[in-house]
Order: C-alpha cells, then sequence, then structure tokens
C-alpha cells in the first residue's frame, strides 16, 4: 500500500473520531461572517457586562449646558435633548436589549419545546389542539402580537420580555413539532421503542437531543428578532421606562432632532442594526456548520 492512500486512511480516521462539537466548530470558525457577528456580539455583551467600568458618565446624569452638542473630545457620540451623555446611553441600552433578546427566547423555548414536543409525538386530539392554537396564533403578525400582549401586560421592560417570548412561541412549537415528526420514524427511535423505555425516555433522550442543532439556530436568528421587537416596544413606551437607557426610547427621543441632532438617531440605531446582523451571521453559520449534509 502506497504512503498517499496510507494517509487517505489516517485522514479519515482522524475526522471520523471527531466529535459532534468540535467538527460543527471547525465548520463554524470556517466562515467568516459567523466569526465577525460572533466578535460583534462578543464586544456588546463586555460592553453590557462592564458597563459601570467603561461608561465615561452616568446615563441618566442631565446637563442643561450640554443639551444637543455634537460629538467632540469630550463626548464621543454627543449628547441629547436633556444633555445626557449619548455614548453612556448607547452603552448601558446593550444591557436592555441583550437582556430582552435573551430572555425572551427562553421563555419562547421553554413553553414551545415541550408542547412541540408534546404534540409531534404523542399525535392525535393532543396534537390537533396544539396545532390549531398554534395556527391562531401565527395568524396574528409577531411584533403587532407583542405589542398587543405588552400594552395589556403594562408598560415595563419585563413584561415587554414577556410579550416577546409568548409571541415567538408559536414559531418553536411549529419547528419542534415537525422536526420530532421527521425524526420519531427513524431506526435507532425504533429500537428504544422495542427494546421496552417509556415514551417519556424516548421523548427527552432520544428524539430531543436529535432536534436541538435546528432548535439551536431557530434560537439565534429569534434573538435578532427579539432585540428588533424591544427596540419597537420601547419606541412606543411599552419597553424600557424613561430615563432608563434603551436604544428604542432613545430613537423615540431623536426623531423630533432629526435636522439640528442627527447624531442623536444614529448611534442608537447603529447599534441595533450591527448586533442584529451579527446575530443573523451567526444563526446562518450556525445553520451551515450544524448541517449534516456538509462535509
Amino acid at each position: 500500500m502506497t504512503d498517499a492512500a496510507l494517509g487517505t486512511i489516517k485522514l479519515a480516521t482522524t475526522d471520523e473520531l471527531e466529535s459532534p462539537a468540535r467538527r460543527a466548530l471547525r465548520r463554524l470558525f470556517k466562515r467568516k461572517g459567523a466569526v465577525a457577528g460572533l466578535v460583534v456580539i462578543g464586544a456588546f455583551v463586555l460592553l453590557a457586562l462592564f458597563a459601570p467600568l467603561i461608561s465615561p458618565y452616568e446615563p441618566i446624569a442631565t446637563s442643561w449646558s450640554l443639551v444637543r452638542k455634537p460629538p467632540s473630545a469630550l463626548h464621543w457620540f454627543g449628547t441629547d435633548e436633556l444633555g445626557r451623555d449619548i455614548l453612556a446611553r448607547v452603552i448601558y441600552g446593550a444591557r436592555a436589549s441583550l437582556l430582552a433578546g435573551a430572555i425572551s427566547v427562553g421563555i419562547a423555548l421553554s413553553i414551545g419545546v415541550p408542547l412541540g414536543l408534546l404534540s409531534g409525538y404523542r399525535g392525535g386530539f393532543i396534537d390537533a389542539l396544539i396545532s390549531r392554537i398554534t395556527d391562531a396564533m401565527l395568524a396574528c403578525p409577531f411584533l403587532i402580537l407583542a405589542i398587543a400582549l405588552a400594552a395589556f401586560l403594562g408598560p415595563s421592560l419585563g413584561n415587554a420580555m414577556i410579550a416577546i417570548g409568548i409571541s415567538a412561541t408559536p414559531i418553536f412549537v411549529r419547528l419542534t413539532r415537525g422536526q420530532v415528526m421527521s425524526v420519531k420514524v427513524e431506526d435507532y427511535v425504533e429500537a428504544a421503542r422495542a427494546m421496552g423505555n417509556p415514551r417519556w425516555r424516548i421523548a427527552l433522550f432520544h428524539i430531543l437531543p436529535n432536534i436541538m442543532p435546528a432548535l439551536l439556530v431557530q434560537a439565534t436568528l429569534s434573538i435578532a428578532a427579539a432585540i428588533i421587537a424591544e427596540a419597537a416596544l420601547s419606541f412606543l413606551g411599552l419597553g424600557q421606562q424613561p430615563p432608563a437607557p434603551s436604544w428604542g426610547s432613545m430613537l423615540n427621543a431623536a426623531q423630533r432632532f432629526l435636522t439640528n441632532a442627527p447624531w442623536m438617531a444614529i448611534w442608537p440605531g447603529l447599534a441595533i442594526f450591527l448586533v442584529v446582523l451579527s446575530f443573523n451571521l451567526v444563526g446562518d453559520g450556525l445553520r451551515d456548520a450544524l448541517d449534516p449534509r456538509e462535509r
């Protein structure tokens, strides 16, 4: 046997021994867009976590002598209509946006995945009932439903996160149900059933782990949608309440001064754009990296 053939066999053996997680990470880091997205998300997470150490000023400190000042050496992003430093408010606003994205998707996952798992695995009347409720919720646009729920619950960041989470739940119910119905007919599930495993064990230990990649991709993309929804609710006065900083409320305040002080809208708008774009890039990268057909 030639050395080239031995090298090919050795390489194939190494690839087979590589764990699925390591293989997915290797594929993910080959995608420049996903890596750039991870870097931007990591930067914003660090800004949110260490905001008191990084921020040059207090986000709610006002100064009537600094009203709507353009960017300068003292105030890199300028000041707003109350003389507050926009850079400080953008940094602290990252906390509200990232927290809303993570918690809202967490709520949607905690409700949607169990319901979708139950619906897809049991079938019958339970499946029909859950599917019809899901269809009814999906008939209403995501943002409209979130606004209606936030208005019903009352204006606050916590209620906005609950409203966004409930509005995103039908997406995960539908996705989980479809994935379960596809996986439950696989040979390894039939083998587990033939060995006498109870239904709950098959669902939790054999089906759920194999549908996690699709849920992970959807969760990443849903965080981007949740951040936009939180900004929209704050813009309408249903999210983070003044004087606490939020990118959406900053855009609401800036709309009256677009001609005289455009920097008030540029920086929070750019922050929303960068974070949402980054999560979408990471989601696309994860979808490719976790695809078993990709080699």
